[in-house]
């Protein structure tokens, strides 16, 4: 009876130990697809903002055009001068997920303007 009783909660801790490490790789899968989709948005609204691509939307409503493709929520897009920065979002098992990014040209150091 005892052995038995050891068995039940050795699985069970297994159990445990399994269903954490699934929930760990899942948070860091929709994490990683978090920072993609704010990265194409941001790259697809700066894109827009600069005439590099052949648009007729805001830059914005292409950018959350490109969030909703890659299964992310534009929480936020905003333009400052050719620089478009957005937040994203989705949730996890329940819990809410945030990223960000920013795209337009790059900075020039001081003194190389």
């Amino acid at each position: 009876m005892a052995g038995s009783v050891l068995a039940v909660g050795g699985i069970a801790v297994f159990a445990a130990f399994g269903l954490g490490a699934v929930m760990v790789g899942g948070a860091g899968a929709t994490s990683q697809r978090l920072a993609a989709g704010a990265d194409a948005a941001a790259l697809a609204g700066a894109d827009a903002l600069s005439g590099a691509i052949p648009v007729s939307e805001e830059p914005c409503a292409l950018a959350a055009r490109v969030a909703e493709a890659n299964a992310v929520a534009l929480q936020d897009c905003r333009i400052d001068g050719a620089v478009v920065i957005v937040h994203v979002s989705a949730a996890y098992a329940g819990f809410p997920a945030v990223a960000g990014s920013r795209a337009g040209p790059p900075e020039l150091p001081a003194g190389d303007g």
